[in-house]
């Protein structure tokens, strides 16, 4: 007996006694340790590190997985689990070939998609050879010039078949820092910093600061609207370290003002979100910022630089990460778990952020706008904020618009401007030849109103009785060209696309739903049904907000089931 179970243990070995299992190359060990160049792995960076890889290689083997894995002390399904999650890594097995050097990625999200996208991807997989990857994604947050393509990382806006072959020709291939930014130079001509510094040397008070943030009202602007004096007075109860992180993200379909700030003034929202360190007493700020912003990025890394070799005081660690394509890290515990070098996989709460965040610690989360508008206000005052708005409500709000109008863009308005107004003052109207029939007022999620429903004020709370919610305030217009159903069916393939698969309600749900709306006839019963269990059970915004769009279209739009 004791002899059999001694064969049997044997058996679980390859040749000459060798473990089964991949084995370690190593002269492409070699290859990481010079790629990494780091005497200690840490085991959060585990993303920046693939994307070394993937930056050096166009592809990840599962030889670099294996090398990797080895080198980091980690499992290698762990590993390979985090490098798959994402979609920007290319994960190549040992019987598949890797793709070609170059990659063109058409975005083909709602208003990408109003625009012709899908003609514009069958053009370019008519005429591009083995050489040129053609590949659909999702929201990119360039919706205003519509359609979108990505030659490498570089964007080509309002993208035509001979502007993506120009850029092919002349090899444009790599994305460019923003022209004319005010860099750290021109801000600090500015005054800018000012505010920080009087922080820093006890000319302000944190209770005073926290007391006008809310007397403002300024509420997180990335789409939960959280008040931002609350959340501050909440994490300085919470006990040391304490961190803060900045969500960038930004991959709500129609969604694209955090980039227009940062294109212009990126040391606005830095300054804010050192004076929220200095408020709650953090020593570590973290920054993730989308992958598709790589001109913003590398600005950001030239102007961090600038601001930490430059200052007279010590300021916090700040730390810059890249996400890694994967829309559920805009909600906050999922990007949590990406800064820590894990699948986005949202967190059950409680605990919330506040309680236990990033390394089990309290955590300060702000969308980046947030974080931008605190300066203006606590140097001309909460009154300054809250004199503005209209039909009863208070402040500020950067609409991103697309769609069917003459001037899209990011337009600052007053909260509570209904979408009517915003089209006839801020956009210049409706485009020649079209009339209004809809809008997202909430990017995907957010789902769709009618025209006749353009008078209603555009804020938090304004929009729940309507089934819909402004989110980030991304305002998608529709025309007579459009149709509600069409659009809401793109909403529901980019949840599914992007559904993290850890909840049945999401994963299941939103597959299911996408099958349903692909027939001509809708089961409205059987979509409705659906829709109930996803918004009841779903773990996080994503799955109970995917109904949204097929919801409003049913409801507001009985003219395209008839």
């Amino acid at each position: 007996m004791l002899a059999e179970k001694n064969k049997k243990k044997t058996e679980f070995k390859g040749k000459k006694g060798q473990r089964r299992g991949r084995h370690i190359d190593q002269q492409v060990l070699k290859e990481i340790r010079t790629l990494l160049g780091e005497s200690t792995l840490h085991r959060d960076c585990l993303i920046e590190y693939l994307h070394k890889i993937q930056d050096k290689f166009n592809y990840i083997s599962a030889a670099h997985l294996v090398a990797l894995a080895d080198e980091m002390k980690l499992s290698q399904s762990e590993v390979y689990e985090v490098a798959t999650f994402y979609h920007h890594f290319d994960v190549i097995k040992e019987d598949q070939r890797p793709p070609p050097e170059l990659t063109v990625r058409v975005c083909n999200s709602i208003s990408c998609e109003m625009s012709g996208s899908e003609q514009l991807i069958s053009q370019l997989e008519q005429q591009t050879g083995n050489e040129v990857r053609i590949q659909k994604v999702p929201c990119v947050g360039r919706c205003s010039k519509a359609p979108v393509a990505v030659v490498k990382t570089n964007p080509v806006e309002t993208a035509t078949v001979k502007k993506i072959n120009s850029v092919l020709e002349n090899k444009q291939t790599e994305a460019k820092m923003p022209v004319g930014y005010i860099d750290f130079d021109c801000y600090k001509a500015k005054k800018g910093y000012e505010l920080l510094d009087d922080c820093l040397q006890g000319k302000c008070k944190v209770e005073d600061i926290i007391q006008t943030l809310e007397d403002s009202n300024l509420r997180g602007l990335g789409g939960a609207g959280f008040p931002m004096g609350r959340k501050w007075s909440i994490l300085r109860n919470q006990s040391s370290p304490r961190y803060v992180a900045v969500n960038i993200d930004e991959g709500e379909p129609g969604t694209f003002k955090d980039r227009y700030y940062l294109e212009r003034d990126p040391h606005r929202f830095i300054e804010g979100a050192l004076i929220a360190a200095w408020a709650i007493e953090a020593e570590v700020v973290y920054i993730y910022i989308r992958d598709e912003y790589t001109g913003i990025r590398k600005m950001l890394e030239k102007e961090l630089t600038q601001l930490l070799e430059n200052s007279p005081v010590k300021l916090p660690e700040i730390y810059l990460r890249r996400g890694a394509g994967a829309y559920i890290c805009g909600e906050e515990s999922a990007m949590i778990e990406s800064i820590e070098g894990k699948r986005g996989m949202p967190r059950l709460r409680p605990p919330y952020l506040a309680e236990v965040g990033l390394y089990g610690q309290p955590t300060l989360e702000h969308n980046m706008e947030s974080l931008y508008w605190v300066r203006d206000i606590i140097q001309k005052g909460a009154d300054w904020f809250t004199s503005q708005g209209r039909h009863g409500r208070r402040g500020l709000r950067s609409f991103s618009v697309s769609g069917r109008v003459n001037k899209p863009g990011v337009h600052l308005a007053p909260a509570g401007i209904t979408v009517r107004e915003l089209i006839d003052e801020y956009c210049d109207g409706m485009l020649d030849g079209h009339t209004l029939y809809g809008y997202f007022p909430g990017g995907a999620s957010g789902g769709i109103l009618p025209a006749s429903l353009d008078d209603i004020p555009l804020d938090f709370d304004t929009l729940q009785e309507y089934g819909c919610f402004i989110g980030s305030a991304a305002i998608i217009i529709m025309s007579d060209k459009d149709s509600a159903r069409k659009m809401a069916l793109n909403a529901m393939r980019f949840f599914e696309h992007e559904s993290c698969g850890q909840c049945t309600p999401c994963r299941v749900g939103t597959s299911k739903a996408v099958k349903l709306m692909q027939h001509k006839n809708w089961d409205i019963s059987l979509l409705k049904e659906l829709s109930a269990v996803m918004v009841d059970a779903s773990i996080c915004g994503l799955g109970q907000a995917a109904p949204n769009p097929l919801l409003c279209a049913i409801k507001y739009f009985p003219q395209e089931f008839e």
